[in-house]
């Protein structure tokens, strides 16, 4: 019976993904300002972050940039998560975008030392 199932198994044709979850027939995205979409990649980053997986934070807080240009937030949480990645170029590019839109912010001089 289980050489049976094993040569089932073989004979099945290998199974493809539905062209909506192929992640090569996907368009690139194109981003316009929507800060309601921010905001769930900020809370849904936040999520990953408090749970440890640092790439998956990045990545939603680096969308929660591309959806809201504007918001300091993703940038200071994106360095933030780069920086516990190890990638430090990435974090200090992040750090001094948050310190442009928000260089009177109360943690900008701690973000400023982390610069130096």
């Amino acid at each position: 019976m289980l050489l049976t199932g094993l040569a089932f198994a073989q004979e099945q044709p290998q199974q493809q993904l539905p062209p909506e979850e192929d992640e090569t027939l996907k368009a690139p995205r194109e981003y316009e300002f929507n800060p309601l979409q921010a905001k769930t990649e900020l809370r849904i980053g936040s999520f990953y972050y408090k749970k440890g997986s640092m790439r998956a934070a990045a990545l939603r807080f680096e969308e929660a940039t591309k959806w809201d240009p504007t918001n300091p937030e993703g940038f200071l949480r994106l360095g933030e998560a780069r920086e516990r990645m190890g990638d430090k170029k990435a974090a200090r590019i992040a750090f001094a975008k948050y310190l442009e839109l928000a260089p009177e912010a109360k943690d900008a001089a701690t973000v400023r030392k982390k610069l130096k």
